[in-house]
């Protein structure tokens, strides 16, 4: 999962999101370092990712794009599952997208300081582009997986897996939906246990 569904999975709790939003940038047991949900949150996010990796549902989308794309096809599957959370926004939560990541925004610059440095450089760039709003539409993630494909040093040109996901709309939307609610119970078991 990327951005906007580890943001939405880790609830109402700012400190929780802000974790979960900055893990991937803390690498092995740095995550002692934060306390509180902060610390939490990165914990939280590993979890979704262990859970994401291994679920058959999600292994058999990302194995569409395995061939062409290798190891780089969960970074796609990753933001194309993101897409069809964005798209369908109104049936996971009451605030529209667009005030929703205004609000998260908000919070990022509230709490700069609280951010890895390499999160930090990342801010400019996903609030100017407003990332958290153009996953909802296929231009949008087009131009996510071409920035993504520019940030991996234009490896496999991710931005082309737009060919597959228009070709295998359905099944992906299909297989989303299906996941996402198994997701969102086990973080909401794996939330009760971090308390």
């Amino acid at each position: 999962m990327n951005f906007l569904a580890h943001i939405y999975l880790s609830g109402d709790d700012e400190a929780l999101k802000i974790g979960n939003f900055m893990a991937d940038s803390v690498r092995g047991n740095r995550y002692l370092a934060y306390e509180g949900n902060l610390q939490k949150g990165i914990l939280l996010h590993r979890a979704i990712d262990t859970f994401t990796d291994a679920h058959p549902i999600y292994r058999k989308s990302k194995h569409r794009l395995h061939e062409k794309y290798g190891h780089y096809s969960g970074v796609i599957m990753d933001i194309v599952y993101d897409h069809y959370l964005a798209k369908n926004w109104n049936n996971y939560h009451s605030t529209p997208l667009e005030l929703y990541a205004q609000h998260f925004y908000h919070l990022l610059r509230n709490h700069y300081d609280l951010l890895t440095e390499k999160t930090q450089q990342m801010i400019p760039y996903m609030i100017a582009r407003n990332w958290l709003v153009s996953y909802a539409s296929l231009e949008g993630l087009e131009r996510i997986l071409f920035q993504m494909d520019h940030r991996t040093k234009n490896r496999v040109n991710m931005q082309e897996a737009i060919i597959e996901v228009k070709k295998y709309y359905s099944e992906f939307e299909e297989e989303f939906t299906l996941f996402f609610e198994e997701l969102r119970a086990h973080c909401q078991k794996k939330l009760i246990e971090l308390k």
